[in-house]
């Protein structure tokens, strides 16, 4: 039984599928060459992360196919429903990169409100030559404790960047579109579990109140963003937006408009439209704190998300191991 895993998987979740009979590749094929790759190794499961995308047309291609899993939490690049229609397993792994991704976006927060990161790239070439002009600059940042920090969605990945910013002194309120639950469990090392109710209010009523933004949803069924020019316009002057989702999530051309206009005072953006190719104005602008769409890709999460794909595939294939 032969896996591919063309995005890569962890050694662990490799070496557990290993353990169970399966042959696991992960030399990464092109999406164009995909269809053929699978038919002519009769590949019975396709992982993928968010790179490889699996259309209609490439399962009406691949008969012999299984299971497609993804290493991650959304699954908008699977056409998740037509490939249950033909019998097709689909699953991903929420449970696994809720911590990586929060922690991320607590760094980026930090990185904004004392431009850590843009003083970083200028420190590097202009230190020993413009210190005081660079001290200046970067002299006006602010502080965490007592802002507010808006959540949109409210799943795993929201309620573990709750447990960070409440940690850090924040006010937090909550947005979804589903009923969720609004209790966030935070663990303090040495003290147990300690049980804090986040408000949940409407999304009109959190992007007028909040100074930080971060999202945490799927791209629209639509393909419309949820933050756009309208939605821009009613945020606080001088707010925060955190991108570490999906791109298009936040209309980029609107976005860079509010940067300029010093309405939005700075971005933090971890997926872009066009990946692997984001647009340059945004990579460029002084108001954007950007990476490289890392938001899961730590060594813990990129483990635990392995083990996790191991043990759905075993169960899909019906192997107790």
């Amino acid at each position: 039984m032969i896996i591919l895993a063309n995005d890569g998987i962890d050694l662990q979740g490799k070496a557990a599928l290993e353990s169970a009979g399966f042959q696991v590749i992960t030399n990464k094929v092109d999406q164009e060459n995909l269809a053929q790759a699978i038919n002519e190794q009769q590949i019975v499961g396709l992982l993928v992360r968010s790179a490889t995308k699996v259309r209609k047309d490439l399962i009406d291609a691949c008969p012999g196919l299984r299971f497609i899993g993804r290493g991650g939490v959304g699954i908008d690049n699977i056409d998740a429903d037509y490939a249950r229609e033909k019998g097709i397993q689909v699953f991903n792994t929420p449970a696994s990169s809720s911590q990586a991704v929060a922690e991320l976006v607590m760094a980026l927060i930090f990185s904004a409100a004392r431009g850590v990161y843009d003083a970083g790239k200028f420190m590097s070439h202009q230190g020993n030559t413009h210190f005081e002009e660079l001290k200046k600059k970067y002299s006006k940042g602010f502080e965490l404790r007592g802002k507010t920090l808006g959540i949109i969605g409210f799943g795993r990945i929201g309620q573990s960047l709750a447990s960070y910013a409440l940690g850090c002194g924040m006010k937090v309120i909550a947005t979804d579109q589903f009923p969720v639950k609004n209790t966030v469990t935070m663990q303090i090392e040495g003290y147990g579990p300690l049980d804090v109710q986040v408000p949940l209010v409407s999304f009109e009523t959190l992007i007028e109140q909040s100074d930080i933004v971060s999202l945490h949803v799927p791209k629209q069924k639509d393909g419309s963003a949820v933050l756009g020019d309208r939605e821009l316009a009613m945020m606080k002057k001088g707010a925060v937006i955190v991108n570490t989702s999906r791109g298009g999530v936040v209309d980029e051309s609107a976005l860079i408009k509010y940067l300029q206009s010093k309405h939005i005072a700075a971005a933090c953006l971890d997926v872009f439209v066009g990946e692997p190719t984001p647009n340059p104005e945004l990579l460029q602008h002084d108001g954007i704190v950007c990476t490289p769409h890392i938001g899961a890709s730590t060594s813990e999460a990129q483990g635990r998300i392995g083990l996790e794909i191991a043990q759905k595939v075993k169960e899909i294939m019906g192997i107790n191991v």
